[in-house]
């Protein structure tokens, strides 16, 4: 989606794409009732604010936000742009396919179903567990937007959606101590973009709060660079790839696969210990990334 996002930036390949995870399975099922359907209004006007972040993704996401279940905070919503005459969909189903179509969300592209329905608007959700973690709103003919087609949409963090999908995406969903997933917009990594030449790099982003206190690390990235692929200046001090762990390091519980993240007092270095060492990932600098 694009506005309102509300992740930090992880330097990561966008390869896979919605449209692809779920072929063969139905766009629209007939799925169960929830005990309460969102009861509010299908039209909220959508306000522009032009920045990222939590409240930005509200005021962009319209009646989709609003009936939003999310285990924590929206992760991302938006307000749809024009299109042309013949773009649009002739049914409220072709008007949910043209979402994808012409959004291209890295959102599961299956498992939608109608969860309210009136003469001009439809609400489409995707539920995890009997709760909507996307809400899609299509509309028939509004202006500049002959046809049914997307109106607003939003979606929970990427953690709240099924394993099954979010293991074909590029980024990675960690796990806290307990074994409980953490939010993308908390931390998240993956390989770097093919088009770059840096697949053979990795990042790791922590959001903001994270990592806070002792080793304060909040709102920054992290890359492991064993080939030397990244540019020159591009780190704020050399990777490390076989290091002790320093003695005032913290485990912060947070872990995939085998590794696990140590911050300390110094957020110029994260360190991820796995069943072969420890290694020193080193701090992106701020502004850079793969164009």
């Amino acid at each position: 989606m694009r506005a309102g996002r509300v992740a930090t930036t992880v330097l990561v390949a966008s390869a896979v794409v919605a449209c692809g995870a779920g072929k063969g399975r139905d766009l629209v099922v007939t799925g169960t009732p929830p005990a309460v359907p969102y009861g509010g209004p299908l039209h909220v006007p959508v306000k522009h604010g032009g920045e990222d972040g939590v409240r930005a993704a509200r005021a962009e996401s319209g009646a989709a936000g609003r009936a939003l279940e999310c285990d924590g905070e929206i992760y991302s919503g938006a307000g749809s742009g024009p299109w042309s005459k013949g773009d649009g969909g002739a049914t409220p189903r072709e008007g949910l396919e043209v979402f994808f179509d012409i959004e291209q969300p890295d959102l599961p592209h299956y498992g939608y179903r109608v969860e309210r329905r009136e003469a001009d608007r439809v609400l489409y959700s995707f539920d995890v567990g009997g709760r909507t973690k996307v809400a899609v709103v299509v509309a028939k003919d509004q202006k500049n937007r002959p046809g049914w087609g997307p109106e607003t949409s939003a979606s929970c963090d990427p953690a709240e959606l099924p394993a099954s999908f979010t293991d074909t995406q590029p980024y990675e969903i960690w796990t806290d101590r307990d074994g409980r997933r953490v939010p993308v917009a908390k931390v998240s990594g993956g390989a770097g973009p093919e088009h770059c030449d840096w697949q053979k790099a990795h990042f790791l982003s922590l959001g903001e709060g994270e990592g806070e206190g002792e080793g304060a690390a909040g709102g920054r990235t992290y890359a492991r660079d064993p080939d030397g692929v990244l540019p020159d200046g591009m780190l704020t001090v050399p990777y490390d790839g076989d290091v002790r762990m320093p003695a005032d390091a913290h485990d912060t519980g947070y872990r995939y696969h085998d590794r696990r993240l140590w911050l300390t007092g110094d957020p110029s270095r994260a360190y991820v210990r796995t069943s072969h060492g420890v290694q020193a990932w080193a701090r992106v600098k701020d502004g850079y990334g793969c164009k």
